[in-house]
């Protein structure tokens, strides 16, 4: 019997507490204060999954409206993946990218993100997660700044509220909510504040917000002194620092700083890469000329680790013809098993038209999102295709956030999972982000459990 049915049976009670009990004793769960896990009783289990939904081990059904963690973008339940990987599996299970050896499944995904990512990155270097791929990316910057005579161009310049991953160096790359820990960040990494216009500038006009965020950057620079400045990363939209959408007027005024001092610009599309925003890439939205491109999560919707770094003609032309060997590369960098599940993934994307879907239903997505502008606790709601964001407020007329940040946001999510809805709390923001074979239905379905969770934190803050 499979264990799923084992435990999602009559009188599997046992067998799930043993599960749980066994995983208090054991795992180490990501981002978890496993002391609270404990006291709460343990984790939930989740047993199965098909289209947007997963189950738990006690059968309960719920909506994931954040894919997982922003990447199941082709939904659950693919047959046509898991029969890729077993077809590859059979075929040649491993080989590695070193000693001057590839695999066809490799080749193959290279030349199609080639060919699908903006103009200009044609070349790849693949990875298993977006944490690595940036590492990747800060090694490859560094080198090419060597290579060129430069080589105190060592600083890279990331925001506030960015994610960018959990390594050192990722996490260096990161926001200042991941520098409690660990000694970070490293030594040549610095940040500017986010274009975040509901926090930071409500004061302004958007467009001269973004602009004046924007130049934050290049007041930057001068600070540091532009002849130690390697390079600018940012993802279009800050995706896990809250749901930050810039205003237009921000990314232009961005790439004019970059190219005026010579700077190379790192674009993240690990969350927003793959037609979550209603194009393949967010870049699309706002035409960015990136030297380098992070991919991660929708490039296989999750089914397999894998990540890529997408390499500009300038930076590869460099480390091609002057770098000789790169002595940087991973196990798994272009694993054959990976590389095949993400092709099938992106020809279903393509097949599908989960795009053109993602567009559509996007739109109809944040016309109801709307709706919930008008409630007590809501402050903006703001998003784009099918990523979305309601932003809690303590008081809705002066906009003023709760203190300290977190608590409602948590009670909120913790209300979702409670009514059969997967939303995420970014302090106090809750965070959409479903799979992009979303439709108007279950876009309602969300609605009403969204509603509902908001209704009940209102009710729990009213009790204090």
């Amino acid at each position: 019997m499979r264990e799923v049915d084992m435990l999602e049976r009559d009188g599997g009670r046992a067998a799930v507490e043993g599960l749980r009990a066994a995983d208090l004793r054991h795992y180490l769960h990501p981002f978890t204060d496993s002391r609270a896990l404990a006291a709460e009783g343990g984790t939930r289990i989740i047993t199965r999954a098909h289209g947007p939904y997963i189950w738990d081990a006690e059968g309960r059904k719920t909506l994931d409206a954040m894919a997982g963690l922003w990447c199941v973008n082709v939904g659950y339940g693919r047959q046509e993946l898991a029969a890729a990987a077993h077809e590859q599996m059979l075929e040649l299970p491993y080989y590695n990218s070193f000693f001057k050896t590839t695999t066809p499944p490799t080749v193959r995904l290279a030349e199609r993100l080639a060919a699908l990512t903006p103009e200009g990155l044609n070349h790849v270097f693949f990875a298993d997660s977006g944490s690595e791929a940036n590492d990747t990316i800060v090694r490859m910057v560094r080198h090419y700044w060597a290579l060129e005579g430069q080589p105190e161009r060592r600083v890279i310049i990331s925001r506030e509220y960015a994610y960018h991953g959990s390594t050192m160096v990722a996490a260096s790359l990161s926001g200042s909510h991941m520098h409690s820990q660990g000694g970070l960040p490293l030594p040549d990494f610095d940040h500017i504040a986010p274009p975040y216009w509901y926090g930071r500038g409500r004061d302004m006009d958007p467009a001269a917000f973004g602009r004046s965020a924007a130049q934050a950057l290049e007041a930057k620079i001068l600070e540091l002194g532009a002849e130690r400045v390697a390079a600018f990363i940012g993802e279009p939209i800050q995706g896990s620092g809250g749901m930050i959408i810039p205003p237009d007027t921000y990314w232009p005024e961005i790439q004019r700083i970059c190219r005026e001092y010579d700077i190379l610009l790192i674009v993240d599309e690990v969350i927003t890469g793959f037609g979550r925003t209603g194009r393949w890439f967010a870049s699309e939205h706002y035409d960015l000329k990136a030297d380098l491109m992070t991919l991660a999560k929708g490039l296989s919707s999750g089914y397999i680790p894998i990540s890529a770094v997408m390499v500009g003609d300038r930076v590869a032309h460099t480390l091609i013809e002057k770098g000789g060997e790169f002595f940087h590369g991973f196990t798994y960098s272009g694993h054959p098993v990976a590389c095949a599940v993400a092709l099938e993934n992106l020809r279903i994307i393509e097949a599908e038209d989960l795009v053109g879907n993602a567009a559509h239903t996007g739109v109809y997505l944040q016309g109801r999102l709307q709706e919930l502008a008008d409630h007590p606790l809501v402050g903006e709601v703001r998003g784009i295709g099918l990523l979305g964001a309601i932003e809690l407020v303590q008081d809705k007329e002066r906009g003023e956030f709760f203190s300290p940040q977190g608590e409602v946001g948590t009670r909120c999510r913790d209300h979702c999972f409670q009514n059969g809805l997967v939303m995420r709390a970014v302090r106090d923001t809750m965070i959409i982000s479903p799979p992009l074979i979303f439709t108007p239905a279950h876009v309602d379905e969300l609605m009403e459990k969204a509603r509902l969770a908001l209704d009940l934190t209102a009710r729990d803050l009213a009790r204090r």
